[in-house]
């Protein structure tokens, strides 16, 4: 996917103004208008400043864009990293944005998550009804970010401090970004895309109306050994050759801590086996998978190899037989 310089696209230093980003939109969209433009590139170049300007003219887009670093040049392949927008929060969006009818790298980047998000009619009309009372006094607007957590919150609960980045326009039409700390609870047993409801935490109301909700979904942070899929953990489990054809009781890691795992003879590569209820807490519990990998020891000093050697006189075995039929 190649990374898309929108400031390069319609002319403008990444530190411009919402003004001049307005205006120089206007200016090229004129000249690269289909139904006026002689140029031959008009349509595509036409759709590149509208994505470009869909990016740019709103601050929370264009602060998420920037959080991805100004070191990319136009062309490079890219693709965002891990966790990039943790913490990073932003408003609803409006009502019907679609991220698929711009490019590939713009859906990476915002087909969730900062400008994936949609209001519904109800919070878009300020959470009460339309007509003269709403010109007074409206609900406000509820906010989400994304966080991240560590996968041991999740099986005790913690109360964690969050710092989210809100952005914001001065009076200088610059886009600036705003940072407050938040204390939160994580409950047990709380599953990656879960949202954490933190009432009265989103955008103040208007004439005295109550202020909006913040959302906030949880994501595990990389763990050096399991990997999460809803409830249940999958962890890689070496096994020494012997372990998995004769069969053994191993030690195997738990977020709860180790336990004894009885390895069949005859275990396969890629073989899972269950340890029930060792996943993440719930109603009922996720379950524990250890993922067989079976580890060669190397042939690293000439007894090894003569045992090796061995193997392969006493023990004829070819693992491609079903293919050579």
């Amino acid at each position: 996917m190649e990374y898309k310089d929108y400031y390069q696209t319609l002319g403008v230093a990444r530190d411009a103004t919402q003004d001049s980003i307005k205006r120089a939109y206007r200016k090229l969209a004129r000249k690269y208008h289909p139904d006026v433009s002689k140029e031959v590139d008009a349509d595509a170049k036409f759709k590149e400043l509208g994505e470009a300007y869909e990016v740019l003219k709103d601050p929370e887009k264009r602060a998420a864009y920037d959080q991805l670093g100004a070191n990319w040049q136009a062309g490079q392949d890219f693709r965002p990293p891990p966790g990039w927008d943790a913490g990073f929060e932003f408003s609803g969006g409006e009502a019907g944005f679609d991220a698929r009818r711009f490019s590939e790298f713009f859906e990476q980047i915002f087909g969730r998550g900062a400008a994936g998000q949609q209001r519904t009619a109800h919070e878009a009309a300020g959470g009460f009804g339309g007509g003269y009372r709403q010109a007074y006094q409206s609900r406000g607007e509820d906010r989400h970010a994304r966080i991240l957590i560590d996968l041991d919150d999740a099986f005790a609960g913690a109360t964690r401090a969050i710092t989210l980045h809100a952005p914001e326009v001065d009076q200088q039409g610059h886009v600036r970004t705003r940072e407050r700390t938040l204390n939160v609870r994580i409950p047990k047993g709380v599953r990656s895309g879960q949202h954490i409801r933190l009432a009265g935490q989103g955008s103040p109301g208007v004439g005295g109306g109550a202020a909006g909700d913040l959302y906030l979904e949880v994501e595990f942070k990389p763990h050096r050994w399991y990997h999460v899929e809803e409830r249940d953990l999958y962890l890689d489990l070496p096994l020494a050759p012997w372990e998995a054809a004769l069969g053994a009781k191993v030690r195997v890691a738990t977020p709860a801590g180790a336990v004894g795992l009885n390895i069949p003879p005859g275990t396969a590569a890629g073989a899972r086996l269950r340890l029930k209820g060792r996943g993440i807490p719930g109603e009922p519990p996720g379950d524990l998978y250890a993922v067989v990998q079976i580890v060669l020891p190397p042939a690293a000093t000439d007894a090894a190899r003569a045992l090796y050697e061995k193997m392969a006189r006493e023990m004829p075995f070819n693992p491609r037989a079903a293919m050579e039929e």
